[in-house]
């Protein structure tokens, strides 16, 4: 079982609405301060969507660029952005994601239905992706939101190698309407899913919505990693929205540390995922 916890950050996402949720860091100043504060709790990775100035969800590659430079410049995070931006967006923007020379970026490994809308994600547009990454020098967190996508990265793996670094890190994301549900017994399945993956395959755990701490729960007892932010969740108990990340941060360092896993710091998390 691993002895630390890789803590990953999702402050900002692409689905909630700032006037909705003014707690929400939209602008780069917000997220700037946003990550120092939960870099000083123990965050090592940050995952990142950005918002244009009406604060809508955006790929516009100079705003990535800046952000990525501001974040290395403020913090000693790993900035990991993500290719799946908004569920409208084009492969080609999703794709030129890399030009801004991000640490990481995530790599979703399959359509999935997500809420009301499709989450697209072509065999043909996965590979280019991968590809890019390993040319690049930009280690994929690969993003599984059913358990056919396990399936799918081993055919990846298999047929064009492994990613840059050579380290296999996934993220299960859990709890969205059409993926698989956040409940213990799905995670616990996904988990026994990575023994066809490469050996030393790590994992991180997402719990969306009203699913955030039996995900949260069921990662730390299985020697997965977590992440946490406002992306995927905006209420942090019944009836109580959240009030910033750092809420959220803190009481994952908090579960980590109970569990006798205490947070990685961001030399460690490089080291555990190949950077």
């Amino acid at each position: 079982m691993t002895t630390g916890t890789l803590i990953t950050v999702a402050p900002t996402g692409a689905e909630s609405a700032k006037a909705e949720v003014p707690a929400l860091p939209v602008t780069l100043d917000e997220l700037l301060r946003t990550a120092k504060e939960c870099e000083a709790l123990g965050a090592a990775v940050i995952h990142v969507h950005i918002r244009d100035e009406a604060a809508r969800p955006t790929l516009d590659p100079v705003r990535l660029a800046e952000t990525v430079a501001a974040l290395r410049e403020s913090t000693d995070l790993i900035v990991q952005l993500s290719s799946g931006g908004a569920v409208t967006d084009p492969e080609a923007s999703r794709l030129a994601v890399l030009d801004a020379r991000p640490d990481m970026a995530s790599c979703t490994m399959g359509t999935v239905n997500f809420g009301d809308d499709v989450f697209l994600n072509r065999w043909e547009f996965i590979v280019d992706l991968h590809t890019r990454m390993q040319e690049r020098g930009i280690v994929p967190e690969y993003e599984i939101f059913d358990l056919g996508h396990l399936s799918a990265l081993q055919r990846l793996l298999g047929k064009y190698g492994l990613p840059a670094g050579g380290h296999v890190h996934v993220d299960f994301v859990m709890g969205v309407p059409g993926g698989m549900p956040g409940t213990t017994e799905t995670l616990v399945a996904a988990h026994r899913m990575l023994r066809d993956l490469p050996e030393g395959t790590t994992f991180s755990a997402t719990g969306v919505g009203r699913s955030t701490i039996p995900v949260l729960l069921a990662s730390l007892s299985t020697g997965g990693h977590l992440r946490v932010g406002m992306e995927d969740t905006v209420t942090y108990a019944k009836g109580r929205p959240v009030e910033s990340n750092m809420q959220l941060v803190a009481r994952a360092v908090g579960f980590a540390q109970l569990a006798q896993r205490p947070p990685l710091t961001t030399v460690e998390a490089r080291t555990l995922l190949g950077l």
